[in-house]
């Protein structure tokens, strides 16, 4: 992760903050939010003053869906190639 908060634990599991996991995949809290509101994403867990926390698996599956990737919008539309290599 980009900054140097330390995991919070809570009954010896470590969690991450939902700002965390946003600048470790380098995306908007606003993001998260959206991605979490779509189902895109795990939940996440509230914690004092709703502070929302991801356990280590949950970020897991965020970076992953951050990272994912598809065929360009040109392969799904058959678009013929230009070179030919």
């Amino acid at each position: 992760m980009k900054n140097s908060t330390m995991p919070i634990q809570v009954e010896g599991t470590e969690y991450i903050t939902a700002q965390e996991a946003a600048e470790a995949v380098d995306v908007s809290r606003q993001t998260i939010w959206r991605w979490r509101k779509n189902r895109k994403i795990p939940a996440g867990y509230r914690y004092r003053n709703g502070q929302l926390l991801f356990s280590g698996d949950e970020f897991i599956a965020i970076r992953r869906y951050a990272n994912r990737l598809q065929p360009s919008e040109a392969a799904d539309a058959g678009q013929t190639t230009i070179f030919d290599y």
